[in-house]
């Protein structure tokens, strides 16, 4: 047995993100989307230190070992060790990104710095400083200043060291002395206003991409041409900084004013993360640190000459479709047809959207269709991540307009979208919509929808449950799960939970929804033992399960006691998984994989045998303390016999995986599942293969039934 009962929880998000790495590295991934890879890997090394490395750096600067909370290790310490950790993802992604400008080359695609740049390129890039890059540019002479400016952590700058030109020599009886050069120091935002990738004008089939970074160091004469210096170079340094928002406590102001103004205060937290570039001279280096406040070693960290790599998430295509992934046009869901009414779809039977292997726009269109309707009176939903300019929102917006009461329950704390859920709260407001903002102590993470509707004098609801954000533009990527349903018990139990947003001092009871905080853990507890008895009594038992992330202690404790009495468990976990599979006497019957691939897996789906006969949920919850105890989430049962097996055919095709599937171990070696004398199977292509075919055998069927 291991002496180890958990993986810690920031190693196994590290161990997550190399997964996305691996991605990058992948020769049978089309190289532009490696590039995309590397970008996501990149942004989200940047939450990582800007949320889960800050607070345990603070939990270190406490005086607190933390050795409790971070299981067995102590704060110290394990900030070194993600430190290394991060030194050689960065080291390798930088190794991946070397190969793949080399291939992108054989396709004619060549990244080129500000010494390579041909006459006619000079003249395009001395121009296109001029019009574009000139006047956006932030350039603040540093020497001089009684107070360091304010770096960003979303930006990326050069540190620019200006060497004076020498004054004239002075003799003496001894020897010639010197007189000291002076050397000025510069900061240069690097604007974000501008594509930070410039294509580059040309007469043949080659393309030339140049980084905005360098286009301004080729410009570095022009910018600096009032000194007269005799040497100046620039080397990119990012600042990444503690995101916690401290929410003010002053009772005289809303909650939309607090959280705004911490936002506005997150810009100055404290640095987390220096990351330079190693060419740098160590004057200049020291300089900065010196200025910036920068002493303890675990933030500091080498880098390449480029940092921000986010960016190439929007690398430009070039036409080249042929380096991408084939884009796979959302399906249409049988039966429930974008024309006519989708409420009277719904009124007959309940429908699941997989997105994004079918189409979000049935959402759309039942909040449009809401919003005119005479005989709908209310509409109530929960909001936690929007689109820009969502359709959600003008949605909603127009209900109101047609008099229709809208209460909406918007989440001001969405980690790094609190601006823009500010911007639509104003927005909804001045229209008059009902809004409610949370609870204190809790956020409210489930994304569940209800509206109610007049029908021959009585009131009938309709409305949906997902496992994902009420979001058009992450639905192209994320992979999530929407019921759609007329029950009248479940969407009671959801008009109850908006109940408890507004009088949140009364714990309800709820006969079909499980709701966080007050009944998750124990109703899956439930669940478990269930499982736990019928393999005692030699009955079928198995559970299934898929989620983001697995790290509550309690909750694995739990699994490792099915693992010991026999219930076969299986575990889709694309995150941060805390649990050790395989485990002789611990957890010898848990399997776990990790499947990363074009789609961001976030489904929340939970089997369970249940003696032959399977019970299926979807949920907003992964099994992270946070989602049990401290959180609103909504995990609702499936009671359609169809949409049941299609849950558990979905999570079947998953589990089937041997392409993107890694295994989640203690070594946390990301080891690919082993083909053997299996034939190729991309779960999340095949996937799409499952909902093509139910949607060609629905309408080959209809088209043989129609009597015309």
């Amino acid at each position: 047995m291991s002496d180890n009962k958990y993986i810690d929880r920031e190693k196994s998000w590290l161990g997550f993100n190399a997964r996305v790495l691996q991605e990058a590295g992948d020769d049978a991934v089309p190289l532009l989307d490696r590039l995309r890879f590397l970008g996501i890997f990149s942004n989200n090394l940047d939450e990582f230190f800007r949320v889960r490395f800050a607070a345990i750096r603070r939990l270190s600067l406490s005086g607190i070992s933390g050795e409790k909370v971070l299981g067995g290790v102590s704060a110290k310490q394990l900030l070194k060790e993600i430190t290394q950790i991060v030194i050689q993802q960065q080291s390798e992604s930088l190794r991946i990104l070397s190969i793949i400008e080399k291939k992108l080359e054989i396709e004619n695609i060549f990244m080129i710095n500000e010494k390579e740049i041909s006459a006619e390129q000079e003249d395009f890039i001395k121009d296109f400083f001029i019009q574009k890059v000139s006047p956006a540019l932030v350039t603040i002479i540093l020497n001089d200043l009684a107070e360091f400016p304010l770096l960003k952590d979303t930006s990326g700058y050069l540190a620019v060291k200006l060497v004076m030109k020498a004054g004239k020599q002075t003799k003496s009886i001894l020897n010639i002395v010197k007189p000291k050069q002076e050397i000025r120091y510069a900061v240069i935002e690097i604007p974000k206003t501008i594509n930070r990738f410039v294509v580059l004008p040309t007469a043949t089939e080659k393309n030339y991409i140049i980084l905005l970074d360098d286009v301004i160091r080729h410009n570095l004469s022009s910018i600096f041409n009032i000194f007269d210096y005799e040497k100046v170079t620039a080397h990119m340094i990012k600042i990444t900084r503690d995101a916690q928002l401290e929410i003010d406590s002053d009772l005289s102001k809303s909650m939309l004013e607090k959280i705004a103004t911490s936002v506005k205060d997150r810009r100055i937290g404290e640095p987390v993360r220096f990351v330079y570039d190693q060419q740098i001279d160590k004057d200049t280096l020291k300089f900065f640190l010196t200025k910036m406040h920068i002493e303890t070693n675990d933030s500091i960290i080498p880098g390449g000459r480029y940092h921000n790599r986010r960016d190439y998430m929007n690398f430009p295509n070039l036409g080249r479709f042929d380096l991408l992934y084939k884009t796979n046009e959302p399906l249409p869901v049988p039966n429930l047809s974008l024309d006519g009414s989708i409420l009277d779809k719904i009124s007959k039977q309940d429908f699941l959207i997989n997105a994004p292997y079918q189409s979000f726009s049935y959402l759309i269109k039942f909040l449009r269709e809401a919003a005119l309707d005479p005989k709908v009176t209310t509409i109530k939903i929960t909001l936690y991540r929007l689109a820009k300019n969502s359709q959600i929102i003008s949605s909603l917006i127009n209900a109101a307009k047609n008099g229709k009461k809208v209460t909406v329950q918007i989440e001001l704390q969405a980690r790094f979208d609190e601006a823009s859920n500010i911007s639509y709260a104003e927005q909804m407001q001045t229209e008059g919509i009902n809004l409610i903002f949370g609870i204190k102590g809790l956020k409210v993470h489930s994304k569940i929808c209800v509206i109610e509707r007049i029908e021959e004098g009585k009131l009938k609801r309709y409305g949906l449950v997902s496992t994902g954000n009420f979001n058009e533009a992450t639905a192209k990527i994320y992979t999530d799960v929407t019921l759609f349903t007329c029950h009248q018990q479940i969407l009671k139990d959801i008009d109850k939970v908006f109940d408890f947003f507004d009088v949140n001092f009364r714990v309800h009871r709820y006969k079909h929804l499980i709701v966080s905080p007050h009944y998750t853990r124990n109703r899956f507890y439930k669940l478990i033992d269930r499982e736990i008895n019928n393999a005692i009594l030699g009955n079928e038992a198995y559970i299934k399960l898929k989620m983001n992330s697995l790290s509550d202690f309690a909750m694995i404790d739990k699994l490792y006691e099915a693992s010991r009495a026999g219930v076969k468990i299986q575990l889709q976990i694309r995150g941060i998984c805390s649990l050790i599979p395989g485990i002789k006497g611990m957890s010898e019957n848990i399997e776990a994989i990790s499947i990363v691939d074009n789609y961001l897996e976030h489904s929340r789906i939970f089997i369970f045998a249940n003696k032959g006969e399977p019970e299926a949920y979807i949920s907003s919850a992964d099994f992270m303390t946070r989602n049990l105890d401290g959180r609103v989430e909504v995990t609702c049962p499936i009671y359609d016999p169809e949409i049941k097996k299609e849950i558990i055919d979905a999570f079947n095709i998953g589990w089937k995986g041997n392409v993107k599937a890694r295994f989640h171990s203690e070594k946390l070696d990301n080891k690919y599942r082993v083909r053997g004398q299996n034939p190729i199977f991309r779960a999340q292509l095949e996937t799409y293969n499952y909902y093509k075919n139910r949607f060609v055998e629905a309408t080959s069927h209809t088209e043989t039934s129609d009597p015309k």
